[in-house]
């Protein structure tokens, strides 16, 4: 069983930065292929990043393509996610989730573990 607990979220203006950390306990995290998806209200949860286990691999949705980078450290067991040049349209609760069949994964389906989310607000 893993628990991941999501923090670094908050409210900034359009263009601003926030750096969101997900620390997982239990489990091996370095086994897990992680993710972060968003969901604003009234809509349904989607995808925004994954990693691999090792790092080697990264994908993002085109929405938020060259402007959030994700990463990890397998030895502090915790995966970020760097959010920069931020939109209006970023306003959403961040979670953070875990997979333990996938080596990396854009499906919501294929997470078997998720955190309870951060909120990030931007302003215009």
């Amino acid at each position: 069983q893993v628990q991941l607990v999501e923090s670094g979220g908050g409210s900034v203006q359009a263009g601003g930065s926030l750096r969101l950390s997900c620390a997982a306990s239990g489990g091996t995290f370095s086994n897990y292929g992680m993710g972060w998806f968003r969901q604003a209200p009234g809509k349904e949860r989607e995808f925004v990043s994954t990693i691999s286990w090792s790092s080697a691999t990264t994908h993002y949705a085109d929405s938020v393509k060259g402007r959030f980078t994700i990463s990890r450290d397998n030895a502090k067991k915790t995966v970020y996610l760097k959010m920069s040049n931020l939109k209006p349209e970023d306003t959403a609760v961040y979670y953070c989730a875990a997979s333990s069949g996938t080596y990396y994964s854009t499906l919501r389906g294929e997470y078997d573990y998720w955190g309870q989310g951060t909120q990030v607000t931007v302003s215009s």
